[in-house]
């Protein structure tokens, strides 16, 4: 709906004032979009797929390739400008999409799982351009993914999404302050006891779930809460099997706002086709 390719079914948006319903037009451009699926003409060469995008945003050839070339340029494609699409990676592939995203200066770039499906060198590089993008050009990104590390690298703020409901926004640190401290997961062999209340009781900490003979501890500060925890646990002679601190991330984030554990949801045949496709291209 953001990037007017579908209408809003119920209120209003804009976009550096201009309305996503009304306004259509003139939201595109100053927009520009990377979308999941790659686009990109297969026939034709990277530089020719960045000039036909350039075309149809109505830029004049001359200052169409002087972009072009910067383009290519930025995200590592001069090289093989020349060489059609269909010889390209999957990497290459989506630093391709990001060029065409650009071509006509976006104020706004959409970046829909810009990551998906490349493996971790790949993934990290193309992490690369986003940040430079961010340091180096005035363009303010907005984007969708599951790979929450991703999210807490390259995002200023992250909303989190359950159910086509965001559930909780904020800045990366204030996410992972709002979720009360370390975390400190603890089992013991004697699994029927419920030592709750035990663990509870201990100083520094703030909230103790159990799940059978495991625990999940909250403390401000673990290094601290972690040896007392232990001390209380054997004074009253249980054993402990195991024991790990952590610090915040926004995997547990995504967990505690969201109350389950990561799940697929449900989607229609087309949109796995679609998914399946991108990622088989990727790999290949």
């Amino acid at each position: 709906m953001l990037t007017t390719l579908l209408r809003p079914t119920a209120g209003s948006a804009e976009i550096f004032g201009f309305s996503v319903k009304n306004q259509a037009n003139e939201v595109r451009r100053i927009v520009g979009v990377v979308p999941q699926e790659y686009t990109a003409d297969e026939d034709l060469t990277g530089a020719d797929n960045i000039m036909l995008t350039a075309h149809l945003y109505g830029i004049r050839n001359n200052t169409a390739k002087t972009r072009a070339a910067e383009l290519l340029e930025l995200v590592g494609l001069r090289e093989a400008a020349d060489r059609k699409v269909s010889t390209y990676s999957g990497g290459m592939r989506r630093r391709l999409e990001l060029a065409c995203g650009l071509i006509n200066r976006p104020r706004l770039l959409f970046l829909d799982e810009p990551t998906l499906g490349l493996d971790v060198q790949t993934r990290t590089a193309v992490w690369d351009y986003i940040r430079t993008l961010k340091e180096e050009y005035e363009i303010t990104l907005f984007m969708t993914t599951h790979y929450l590390e991703e999210a807490d690298s390259l995002c200023d703020r992250i909303a989190i999404i359950d159910r086509g409901r965001i559930v909780k926004i904020g800045t990366p640190v204030e996410l992972k302050a709002g979720i009360g401290g370390d975390v400190i997961e603890i089992s013991i062999k004697e699994g029927a006891t419920d030592i709750t209340e035990l663990i509870s009781r201990t100083e520094g900490v703030t909230d103790v779930k159990r799940n059978g003979s495991n625990y999940r501890v909250k403390a401000p500060v673990g290094e601290e809460a972690a040896p007392a925890i232990i001390d209380a646990i054997r004074a009253k002679g249980f054993h402990v099997s195991r024991i790990s601190l952590s610090k915040p991330s926004m995997d547990q984030v995504y967990l505690e706002y969201t109350g389950k554990e990561m799940r697929d949801e449900n989607v229609d045949s087309t949109q796995m086709m679609s998914q399946r496709l991108t990622m088989r291209r990727a790999r290949s």
